[in-house]
């Protein structure tokens, strides 16, 4: 380096510092690729766990879809009959979402998924040993209220586990495996009996069991109650072992020392100034989730393609299951990429014109037109409405519930959200029938104004939280009051 400053040798700073820096810049992305990859690998392996719930929650749904003729001549069901046994799905479903924020909160989030399994296999359990309506309807209720609490606590525990720029993605799984779950119960469901089938929810339970026993409890639950040092050994091993986490242990132990200095939230600290437009945003978009139609087009979607006159739903209902993956990945991919507003307003969009597209199909067969037409226009008008509920009205609404609460509330609060996704699931499933009675085309067209309605909430007041961590959502809401 002597001959540099008198311009002799003037190749020689670039020859001696330029693979300096390359050699630092090389460890650095080495350091950095091996802390991601172990910080990756347990992250979606907890991941992979969790989302075994997810499924089993798809294959709940989906499971009633292609057994109602098996279970109704075995079991001598009348259609009023089989009705119950289907919806009351929905009714645990509603107790559990009740009480899956206290059990999360008292039990943590492993603990609720474990209880959760285990409720589902003695339901699962019951429905096939059933050789009348009790034990069928019991069992049934029994995995209502397994994935009731399931619906809750996957998506808020992989929230709380994933890295802030991941969040999104890997939470957007938990819909990915539901639908997988569904559409697995309905083809599998045309090839074996209702009682074989049973096999498809308990397998994802019992790994569930299993795979619990080998990933970390979620450290934010973990320094809520306390356990700090737990906390942070399994932030550790989350994010990997030679990864520096001080300053997210930082954040977290603020926000908990924060939290402490608020009482104890129950139902009613809900409505206080500090938590509203949580709520509002949160609920909100579970309304508009279940309002769009979307457990009526899933319970019924073999009674609509033969009402639009297919001779029978069976191939409607494959490409329905078939679409349902491949999309949600696209979703999956796209949630920390483009952000969740975007998807959200692509997916309202294209749920209110594939709804608009099949109510269409519906009134020109009441006025007798174009009758060759309404078949393939119906069909086309489901899976485009399907398929753009899939990128992000099917997952959005669950991420934005795990994000979008305080520590403190987030287990009444998830409840409550959890809830009026239940009871909304009951209500348009328990109406459709009720409303395509009525007017078929009506029902499409008054789905389809419920997805317009729903851009409208997202443009207003829906706020975007792609790439922040927990904390700093928090305090984003918090200063934009």
């Amino acid at each position: 380096m002597e001959d540099v400053e008198n311009g002799i040798h003037v190749t020689h700073e670039s020859e001696v510092r330029k693979p300096l820096i390359q050699q630092r810049e090389l460890a650095k992305a080495e350091e950095s690729s091996s802390d991601g990859q172990g910080s990756l690998w347990m992250v979606l392996l907890s991941t992979g766990v969790a989302v075994c719930g997810s499924f089993e929650f798809g294959s709940c749904i989906g499971y009633s879809a292609p057994t109602q003729a098996g279970i109704t001549k075995d079991i001598g069901l009348s259609l009023s009959q089989y009705s119950i046994f289907a919806s009351i799905l929905t009714t645990g479903g509603m107790v559990g979402a009740v009480t899956s924020g206290h059990l999360s909160d008292y039990f943590g989030r492993k603990g609720a998924m474990r209880i959760s399994a285990v409720v589902c296999i003695i339901g699962w359990l019951a429905i096939y040993f059933a050789k009348e309506t009790f034990l069928l309807c019991l069992g049934r209720l029994f995995t209502g209220y397994g994935i009731g609490v399931l619906s809750y606590v996957v998506p808020v525990f992989i929230a709380e586990i994933a890295p802030k720029n991941l969040r999104g993605g890997l939470t957007s799984l938990n819909q990915l495996l539901l639908v997988g779950g569904n559409s697995v119960a309905f083809i599998i469901g045309t090839l074996v009996s209702w009682r074989a089938l049973v096999l498809v929810g308990v397998l994802p339970c019992l790994v569930l069991l299993l795979g619990l026993v080998f990933i970390p409890e979620s450290p934010r639950w973990l320094a809520k109650v306390e356990h700090q040092k737990e906390s942070i050994s399994a932030l550790q091993k989350l994010r990997g072992k030679d990864a520096d986490i001080t300053q997210e242990t930082a954040e977290i132990q603020e926000c908990i020392e924060n939290l402490q200095t608020l009482p104890r939230a129950g139902f009613q600290d809900l409505f206080q100034s500090r938590y509203i437009r949580s709520v509002i945003v949160s609920v909100g978009l579970m309304v508009f989730q279940q309002t769009g139609g979307i457990n009526g087009v899933g319970f019924y979607a073999s009674q609509i393609f033969v009402s639009a006159g297919f001779s029978s739903g069976n191939f409607g209902t494959i490409l329905m299951g078939c679409i349902q993956v491949p999309i949600t990945i696209v979703g999956a991919i796209l949630m920390d990429r483009c952000g969740r507003i975007p998807l959200l307003m692509v997916s309202a969009s294209g749920s209110s014109v594939g709804c608009f597209i099949t109510g269409i199909s519906f009134y020109l067969k009441g006025q007798g037109i174009y009758m060759d037409c309404v078949p393939t226009l119906a069909l086309s008008g489901i899976l485009v409405y399907l398929g753009s509920y899939s990128i992000g009205m099917g997952a959005v609404p669950w991420v934005m519930m795990s994000e979008i609460f305080p520590l403190n509330i987030k287990g009444v609060g998830g409840s409550l959200v959890t809830l009026v996704s239940w009871f909304g699931s009951w209500a348009v499933s328990y109406a459709f029938n009720f409303l395509m009675s009525w007017s078929s085309a009506g029902t499409f067209f008054l789905f389809s104004a419920a997805g317009a309605a729903t851009l409208l909430f997202v443009a207003r007041v829906v706020p975007e939280t792609k790439g922040r961590s927990l904390e700093e959502i928090q305090e984003s809401l918090n200063s934009s009051k």
